[in-house]
């Protein structure tokens, strides 16, 4: 069932995967088969203390990570950022990565793992913890996002209301470099910029910002995947299967494979979300929109034919 989540940190806890591995720790999960059924998604925040650590490990799933308050260092097969508000890494399924705060405040980040985490019982272990040697976390520092180089991590906080216009008003000739990598996809007063897809090596999971403007709209529509939404700024109604509910920052929605969503910004200011989708969109046919099999059927189709 499609569900909207709020945030209840007395429900956080250290992951099992992890347990004697990490310090100062702990993981909301906020969509999970446990917490609201879904079948290729799982999607919490990580808070992690000052003095805090997750040992070097990997996993037997793809993981993309979004930071929503502080600094954190992360240690990604032998190089280590300091990512702050705003910065996203991905990692790919073996990908040796760790974490550590020595910072005086805690961090908080946004992941969402596919496949999902195993669960206790299932006998198995996804979380792995290889014998490396040299803990780099001391020698991070901020990206540098100029690198060509630069594969599994990234900047992005959203979209200006006047982004078009301030993308055209500098020299054309000394404007950074931009592509279809970097581009931002505008369409019925919102604003999409893909973070984690296949560009970036993924193959299970997206991971990209919504902005809406006021009296933006997607029309009601569904998917063969599963999609969450994280709000990030402003307040909304957001429709799943019918039902309005009503977002804030720090709301979570969902709507999982076949279930009917829409947002229509007409009260408040802009909306900014994170959404997230697995398994992957297909090549064609990743969004179906009711209304229009509707007129198809009352249009074309013969009286009588359609199930009651």
């Amino acid at each position: 069932m499609p569900h909207v989540t709020k945030q209840d940190w007395s429900k956080a806890s250290t992951p099992w995967s992890i347990e004697g591995r990490a310090q100062g720790y702990d993981r909301l999960t906020m969509l999970s088969p446990d917490v609201g059924d879904t079948v290729h998604t799982d999607l919490g925040i990580g808070r992690l203390q000052p003095g805090g650590r997750v040992d070097l490990h990997l996993h037997s799933y793809e993981e993309a990570v979004y930071v929503l308050e502080g600094t954190v260092r992360v240690q990604i097969d032998g190089k280590a950022y300091l990512l702050q508000r705003g910065d996203y890494a991905f990692f790919p399924i073996g990908c040796v990565h760790g974490f550590s705060n020595d910072a005086r405040a805690e961090a908080r980040w946004l992941d969402v793992n596919s496949p999902v985490a195993l669960r206790r019982e299932s006998g198995r272990r996804d979380t792995f913890f290889p014998k490396i040697d040299g803990d780099m976390s001391a020698q991070a520092k901020a990206p540098d996002f100029t690198d060509p180089t630069l594969a599994l991590v990234g900047h992005y906080e959203g979209t200006a209301p006047d982004h078009v216009s301030a993308a055209t008003s500098g020299d054309a000739r000394n404007r950074s470099s931009a592509g279809m990598n970097t581009a931002v996809l505008s369409y019925s007063g919102i604003s999409v910029k893909m973070m984690v897809d296949e560009l970036r090596g993924a193959n299970l999971l997206n991971m990209f910002m919504v902005d809406y403007e006021v009296n933006g709209a997607a029309q009601v529509h569904d998917h063969p995947f599963e999609e969450a939404y994280f709000f990030l700024e402003g307040d909304t109604d957001f429709e799943l299967d019918g039902v309005t509910y009503h977002v804030e920052p720090g709301d979570l929605a969902w709507a999982g494979v076949g279930e009917t969503h829409a947002c229509f910004n007409t009260a408040g200011g802009r909306v900014r979300w994170i959404e997230t989708q697995s398994p992957l969109p297909p090549v064609k046919h990743s969004y179906r929109w009711p209304a229009d099999w509707q007129h198809f059927e009352h249009q074309v189709c013969e009286e009588g034919t359609a199930d009651a």
